[in-house]
């Protein structure tokens, strides 16, 4: 099986980037109808960054993936032909209608926006056409096993990143509280705001706090348990992180990855080329919010209750507090102008700061913050590791033989590299004997070896049928450049994507899941493709009928209850507060919600408040 580490694109200059930190593939935000509005692109950045791709072998994945009205179809589809001209290897989307339009053979794979939870699901999304499936982002392990042994399409799971607390594509809860829609790509994260938690009396049980905020996804230590259950692709999260992140996390699971292939020749890297690490990524030390393996094994505490934002790396510990410094233990070496923050449990805040110098043990920060001794410190901003990311971090170069030789009009020079392709550039000249034979083989092996600043990596250099005529330096020079641009062509052609063709999915019947405003339908062409699959009683998304009443705002396998410590199915009932056993409500800037609790699925959904 190829094995497939896919890093986000926020843009064309992370793309590259991303790919130089050893990316098999790239998924990047197209010019509209992505489900991140602030990482979006135009179709010349993507050809250009298909083009860079395609040199390496590495794919080009384009988010089309949010709900679309009847007036933007026609416009979609016309962005769709472009970029399938332009040589993207697939479209990730959401919306259904777009199966029943004219699209070009462009391979589709299925967001993670269309809840891809079960074996149903999948196998239904495989037999109307998608070529690949972004599993939700609560799969377990298990769960994915039975899908590969259910179904037969490509499976790409998340390993790395924030987390939607609620199911992917069935979260409404921005939509209702400020009219605008994640399944539209502008959601205004409400699960990262703080709320008040009331049960059914109006008694104050949580105050002011991020009850509906998790923690970042990190699978680290499961890869190949998912490449074992088949998984084939490993997605990073983050098109509106910053390229420091994109290349740090490209680059820790590009090595994670490569040790597992060495071990396991049955898998191979999907794309071509080496890279070489000029740093040793760190995780912690770009975005995080500490870390959860959600429900890849089993259930587990993954709330971020004090903080919404990224508190980086555990560095210190305060061991007491001067006037103008903060004396500590410190784990790690800090600079000045890194960012530090500490969590007050009394107060329930977060406190930051910056450091101006460090002595010792003592940190001097710009301005004093309010700490005690035993407060731990973590670093969010760490200035060394982000001027890394400024200067050379990362090469990668595919392997390339040249062979110098003779020709009757003059010289010849034939390459072929890893996977080959092959370029050759003929010369033309009057030749004359060389004085110094052996000085010439070392001048021609010697400038056809320098291919710093392309693609490619010289491992062998052959002059064959090679009378020592004399030849140019200049001459020599310009073949390398002429048989290294016509190489980058040949690969760009090769690695092209082959079109891939609609099927015919008539008799295929959807009933795998929700048949009401869950299918998140608001145009006439996926009314046409359910009802086109069985579904005959059609409801219309609430982006369309604004109809909250009655219907689940989120539905989530996260659950309030159990993060509190007063889970009804998991306890004892009498261990449970009786305050946690009524009704339950969410209140933030008087906007009131109620919480479900569904423990048979070990499900919570929330509702709009009575």
């Amino acid at each position: 099986m190829q094995i497939e580490l896919l890093s986000p694109a926020k843009n064309l200059t992370q793309g590259v980037a991303a790919i130089k930190h050893g990316a098999d593939a790239v998924y990047i935000g197209a010019p509209a109808f992505g489900a991140r509005q602030a990482a979006s692109n135009s179709v010349a950045d993507i050809e250009q960054l298909v083009r860079y791709a395609h040199t390496y072998g590495v794919r080009v994945y384009v988010t089309l993936n949010t709900i679309l009205y009847d007036s933007e179809l026609e416009e979609a589809v016309k962005l769709i032909r472009q970029l399938y001209n332009v040589g993207i290897d697939a479209l990730i989307i959401q919306d259904m209608g777009l199966l029943e339009c004219d699209l070009p053979p462009i391979a589709l794979h299925a967001s993670t926006q269309t809840h891809n939870y079960t074996p149903e699901k999948v196998r239904f999304l495989e037999q109307v056409g998608f070529r690949r499936v972004i599993l939700a982002r609560e799969t377990s392990l298990e769960s994915m096993r039975q899908i590969r042994q259910q179904t037969s399409v490509e499976m790409e799971a998340f390993i790395h990143g924030a987390l939607c607390v609620s199911f992917s594509g069935q979260c409404y809860l921005s939509q209702y509280l400020a009219d605008r829609s994640g399944n539209r790509g502008c959601c205004t994260q409400p699960c990262r705001s703080k709320y008040d938690l009331y049960n059914a009396d109006g008694k104050l049980l949580r105050s002011n706090e991020h009850l509906l905020s998790l923690r970042d996804f990190n699978a680290s230590q499961y890869l190949e348990s998912m490449i074992d259950a088949g998984i084939c692709s490993f997605k990073i999260e983050g098109r509106l992180k910053d390229e420091a992140y994109v290349c740090n996390l490209t680059a820790y699971y590009r090595r994670l990855l490569d040790g597992i292939l060495e071990q396991r020749p049955e898998h191979q890297s999907l794309s071509s080329g080496k890279t070489t690490l000029f740093f040793n990524p760190d995780p912690e030390r770009t975005f995080s919010r500490r870390y959860t393996d959600y429900f890849l094994n089993k259930r587990q505490p993954m709330a971020s209750f004090y903080t919404q934002k990224s508190i980086g790396k555990k560095v210190a510990k305060v061991l007491k507090v001067e006037r103008s410094a903060i004396v500590a233990d410190i784990y790690e070496p800090l600079s000045a102008g890194d960012g530090l923050c500490a969590y007050d449990s009394e107060t329930g805040e977060m406190t930051g700061f910056f450091v101006n110098r460090i002595e010792g043990k003592s940190i001097f920060p710009n301005t004093m913050p309010y700490l005690k001794s035993g407060m731990e410190l973590w670093r969010n901003h760490d200035v060394q590791f982000e001027k890394i990311f400024k200067g050379k971090s990362a090469e990668r170069k595919v392997d390339v033989s040249l062979t110098f030789s003779d020709t009757p009009e003059g010289f010849m020079l034939h390459a072929v590299d890893s996977d080959g392709c092959e370029a050759k550039v003929l010369e033309t000249c009057n030749k004359t004997v060389a004085n110094n034979p052996e000085k010439v083989r070392e001048t021609i092996c010697a400038q056809l070896s320098k291919l710093g600043g392309t693609p490619f990596n010289a491992v062998r250099v052959d002059l064959e049928s090679f009378h020592t005529s004399f030849i140019p330096v200049s001459v020599i020079n310009q073949m390398r450049r002429d048989v290294v641009q016509q190489l980058i062509e040949e690969r760009i052609k090769h690695f092209r994507p082959t079109p891939s063709e609609r099927i015919d999915s008539k008799d295929i019947v959807y009933n795998c899941g929700p048949t009401d405003f869950r299918l998140n339908i608001v145009n006439r062409k996926a009314e046409q493709f359910y009802r086109r699959h069985g579904v005959s009683n059609i409801e219309y998304g609430v982006e369309q009928t604004h109809d909250y009443d009655q219907k689940p705002l989120m539905t989530t396998k996260y659950c309030l209850r159990y993060e509190l410590g007063q889970c009804l199915k998991h306890k004892c009932n009498q261990q449970v507060a009786p305050d946690y056993k009524s009704d339950l409500y969410l209140e933030n800037n008087g906007r009131r919600l109620k919480l479900r609790f569904d423990c048979t699925r070990c499900e919570m959904e929330i509702y709009k408040a009575p």
